[in-house]
């Protein structure tokens, strides 16, 4: 599958930005709903870590304790479209944030489980 994000950029402290992932490139809904969606954030010389998690088939989300509460993840199934609302951003939310795909995942949040991965799209929080 083909993932591509967007809403990136650049808000100030307590901001809010809205990230989009449009998934391409499945062989049919029924396929597609067997899929798990997960946004991670890579820092500058860190690895990539989860975010939010969501199993398509049955909108399950699944959060990263450090966005809790703050980040909310949704989805347009029709649309193929996951959303990462991301409300009080600080500058420590700075980061690039990419989606990924995967089958049969274990562990939601871990990069390790997704071979399918999107370029990425840049938040940068000023404060």
């Amino acid at each position: 599958v083909q993932l591509a994000e967007s809403g990136g950029g650049s808000v100030q402290a307590g901001g809010s930005l809205r990230l989009s992932c449009v998934v391409s490139g499945y062989r049919s809904n029924a396929d597609y709903v067997t899929f798990t969606v997960t946004w991670f954030r890579q820092f500058l010389g860190k690895e990539r870590e989860g975010v939010a998690a969501l199993e398509i088939r049955g909108s399950m989300p699944y959060y990263a304790d450090s966005t809790k509460g703050r980040f909310t993840i949704s989805q347009d199934k029709a649309k193929s479209t996951v959303f990462l609302q991301m409300n009080n951003l600080t500058p420590e939310d700075t980061a690039m944030y990419y989606c990924a795909a995967g089958r049969y995942v274990a562990d939601r949040l871990g990069r390790t489980e997704y071979n399918s991965w999107g370029q990425g799209t840049q938040v940068t929080v000023s404060s």
